[in-house]
């Protein structure tokens, strides 16, 4: 990271996104900055973590804060000889933005704040084969509550039901808090690609979207399958094949060097040639780790390089207002200049 502060333009910087501040030093507590220079790795934080950040940033330099940021802001930067100190854009809001500017004005210093956006999640999105290790745990654990699920699942159970089944197993399985909401989605509100569960009753012979994570050591995974709890008609035949065949087109030619949208492409042509393409609105994936939407981007707009250690899903979607939808999801790994599939979950 230190090497890239010279195409920044600036002499340090401050982490305050969470999952940024775990990735450079191992600290999880959720209060905190890193102040990281090309001398010193600094983690400021309050009394409740102290004991838990000597342990798990053994390398930092530890910053007790203290009182207002008013206070402890100007000291923690006081004696580093700082002219331009990177902030993270995305974390930052402007509020906060300009309090910092007001504060350093106040006390005459010569220290200014330059916007960075996407320094560490550049870093984050290729993956030591450590962090593949966890996400394929956490991979592994929402595969068999997706097993465990469409065994049980039936007519006349709610969506809230099914959805709180699948999150009771994986805690218990293992997972810490999930990374996002559970998606469990039937009949026309699978039309929804990011619907909540209701109370509304699985019918027989009507789509049900499941989307889930679990997360370990950190570590998330998505996993997406659509089912249909006793007979399907030909609506649901036809839709389902037409989403099965764009993902594994894409799974069989997607490459290293390709762009985001070149591997997007790839799935949305099959749907578009099927007549579908419309009804595709999302983009094809997602880079998924300590967040479970991060870099790269898989989509229309996207000029992401896909490259080696790279951990994404992959999840061509249809939906149909009124009838309903189908979308299938695997997390995968660019290993050797392909893709493996880490999913394993049965599709139908």
């Amino acid at each position: 990271m230190r090497q890239r502060f010279t195409e920044k333009e600036i002499d340090a910087i401050l982490i305050s996104q969470p999952e940024n501040r775990y990735y450079l030093s191992g600290f999880d507590g959720s209060s905190g900055y890193l102040l990281i220079t090309l001398q010193h790795t600094i983690l400021a934080t309050d009394f409740r973590y102290l004991e838990q950040a000597k342990t798990q940033a053994p390398d930092y330099e530890l910053f007790p804060i203290t009182g207002d940021i008013d206070d402890w802001f100007p000291r923690l930067v006081a004696e580093l000889n700082l002219r331009r100190l990177g902030f993270e854009t995305e974390h930052i809001t402007f509020a906060q933005y300009r309090r910092l500017s007001d504060i350093l004005n106040k006390v005459s210093s010569r220290l200014r704040l330059v916007p960075v956006d996407g320094l560490v999640e550049s870093l984050r999105a290729i993956k030591e084969p450590e962090e593949i290790e966890l996400i394929t745990k956490a991979v592994e654990i929402s595969d068999s509550a997706f097993d465990y699920i469409e065994g049980r699942i039936h007519s006349g159970m709610t969506e809230k039901e099914v959805a709180w089944e699948i999150e009771k197993f994986m805690r218990e399985q293992g997972s810490q808090a999930i990374p996002f909401d559970i998606i469990v989605a039937s009949g026309h509100n699978s039309a929804l690609p990011h619907a909540k569960p209701s109370q509304h009753p699985i019918g027989s012979g009507e789509p049900v979207v499941i989307d889930i994570g679990a997360r370990y050591e950190g570590y998330s995974s998505d996993l997406t399958r659509t089912i249909c709890p006793g007979s399907p008609d030909i609506t649901f035949n036809k839709i389902y094949d037409i989403v099965l065949g764009a993902q594994l087109a894409a799974m069989a030619m997607i490459k290293e060097g390709m762009s985001g949208n070149e591997v997007d492409h790839l799935a949305r042509t099959v749907i578009e040639q099927a007549g579908y393409g419309k009804a595709f609105g999302h983009g094809l994936g997602h880079g998924i780790g300590l967040a479970p939407h991060e870099l790269p981007r898989l989509g229309p707009d996207s000029s992401d390089q896909i490259t080696n250690g790279m951990v994404f899903t992959i999840e061509p979607g249809i939906y149909l207002s009124g009838w309903g939808g189908v979308r299938i999801e695997d997390v995968v790994v660019m290993e050797g200049g392909k893709i493996r599939v880490i999913s394993k979950a049965r599709k139908v």
